[in-house]
């Protein structure tokens, strides 16, 4: 209910309520709050009356618990075989003897490395193809290193010489 001549946003508008209102209950402000309590209390409640009677009644069946659905779900009961059904494990309920088995993409990434690793360990022994002409490619430049080395020897031992000979 609008109050005074103006027309409110359409945002909304902050109403009051006044305390005669309060008072007399007839206020429009939503008790959400006192709601929610209320609700939560009550399923506190109906948990509480169903654990107790769930521990008599489990005492006959086994560990059957039913899965909790959200909305309509519930109501409605399908059965699809595409549907992925959520593997949780409880702690207790682990095999540790049993081998973990791996998904496709990690044991695809294991061969990889592993022949990435058989790969490397060729390599440093130069079995492989690009390991022996990195080999021979090393040789060259070795040589040539060499060789220019004797000729930088040379040319100093024939300045000296020069040297030796200007001063005669």
């Amino acid at each position: 209910m609008g109050r005074g001549k103006f027309k409110g946003k359409p945002t909304g508008q902050r109403q009051f309520s006044k305390p005669e209102d309060i008072l007399a209950g007839t206020s429009t402000r939503p008790r959400t709050f006192r709601k929610l309590a209320a609700e939560h209390e009550k399923e506190e409640e109906e948990e509480v009356s169903d654990q107790e009677s769930g521990e008599e009644s489990e005492e006959g069946s086994g560990d059957e618990k039913p899965e909790k659905r959200k909305g309509t779900q519930g109501l409605i009961d399908i059965e699809n075989p595409n549907i992925v059904k959520p593997k949780n494990l409880k702690a207790k309920d682990v095999d540790l003897d049993r081998p973990t088995e791996l998904s496709r993409r990690e044991r695809e990434e294991l061969e990889k490395q592993r022949s990435h690793e058989r790969y490397m360990k060729l390599q440093e022994q130069g079995k492989t193809d690009r390991a022996k002409l990195d080999l021979e490619r090393l040789a060259l430049i070795r040589q040539q290193r060499a060789d220019a080395a004797k000729k930088r020897e040379e040319e100093k031992a024939a300045k000296e010489q020069k040297k030796v000979e200007a001063r005669k």
